[in-house]
């Protein structure tokens, strides 16, 4: 089968950073489903991987860890899942990703593709929509604490560097399953335009002092704050506009953090890793497909849009170093997505 990986920790502007290869195709066992590849997306944590991870000498390890495709076997523990069944998933850090023709996952971390999706459309929301989940509804609670109505004031959701993967479902999720009101962070004219189409009640500029901007539109306080990058750079000022008893939910990787800042508010900290469940093998793995089952439903009644911002054509080594490269510079807007192999 056709795969593209990587040997060695190279940067992304050398030819050989990713490779064209050939690989056995692979069959399914146990819990596992082996899927025909049809389109992938591609995230941060690809090029992380690909910058810090070099492969053991001589081998080759494949990326990707968003996909959409058809179940084509399954293994005897599988129930949830036959062949001829279009599933997506974000599945695991530790094997082999989806930068493939074809792919072994967990079937408790796949969900039933949305019937209203193209595969290129579907494969943009996996893993993004299982980190926003997490942070929303497992970390900040906001389903929760947001519909606290007479009981007290209502929720208020801060959402730092939101025009990107994550924050573009995150602002759907909590638009539509909670009452809270949503303050968008983005510094670019479309990236203010992509996130208020999307949801967000407010906008304000990252690149700004977040305090002032924060009171200029009448929040002052926030109740949650979902920081999506630059929390180091920020967190002073979250640390600032969050409200006593506040939460605040992380996925970047800031060198350090003072968190005595947290104490005389009774702040909480939550740091999200949507590769827990599966790295760790936890009894509730398959909360992962069940939540991408009930988005898909989500998609399917029109209340959820695909994330997909930019289509970079086949899934080759040329395309996907273009889209490491675009996601290195940081600009995105929504998920990069490829789809199909050449013939």
């Amino acid at each position: 089968m056709k795969a593209v990986a990587y040997r060695q920790s190279l940067p992304v502007t050398d030819p050989h950073a990713l490779l064209d290869i050939t690989l056995p195709q692979p069959s399914a066992q146990g819990h596992d489903i082996l899927v025909r590849v049809e389109a992938i997306a591609v995230n941060p944590v690809d090029y992380k991987v690909r910058q810090n991870m070099p492969p053991q000498t001589g081998d080759y390890r494949v990326l990707g860890w968003d996909a959409a495709g058809e179940v084509v076997a399954a293994g005897e523990n599988v129930t949830d899942f036959t062949p001829g069944d279009k599933v997506y998933y974000a599945g695991d850090l530790t094997r082999p990703g989806s930068n493939a023709e074809y792919q072994l996952a967990d079937a408790r971390l796949a969900g039933h593709k949305p019937k209203s999706l193209s595969s290129a459309e579907a494969a943009a929301l996996p893993l993004t929509t299982i980190t926003a989940w997490e942070m929303l509804f497992d970390h900040l609670q906001l389903n929760r604490r947001s519909t606290a109505g007479k009981n007290g004031p209502p929720a208020r959701l801060l959402v730092t560097g939101a025009a990107g993967g994550v924050g573009s479902i995150l602002i759907q999720l909590a638009r539509r399953l909670s009452n809270a009101t949503i303050i968008a962070t983005a510094s670019r004219p479309q990236s203010r335009d992509w996130v208020t189409s999307i949801g967000a009640h407010h906008t304000i500029d990252h690149s700004k002092d977040l305090p002032s901007q924060l009171k200029a539109i009448g929040i002052g306080q926030v109740s949650h704050v979902a920081s999506l990058n630059g929390t180091d750079q920020h967190f002073d000022a979250l640390t600032e506009v969050l409200a006593p008893f506040g939460t605040i939910a992380m996925i970047d990787d800031p060198a350090a953090l003072d968190i005595s800042k947290l104490k005389l508010k009774s702040l909480s900290l939550h740091w999200e890793f949507m590769f827990t469940r599966s790295m760790y093998q936890t009894t509730d793995l398959g909360r992962q497909g069940d939540l991408l089952s009930k988005v898909a439903q989500l998609v399917d009644d029109g209340l959820i849009k695909t994330t997909m911002g930019q289509h970079l054509g086949i899934i080759n080594a040329e395309n996907l170093r273009r889209a490491h490269g675009m996601l290195e510079a940081g600009n995105t807007i929504g998920k990069i997505v490829l789809e199909g192999f050449s013939a």
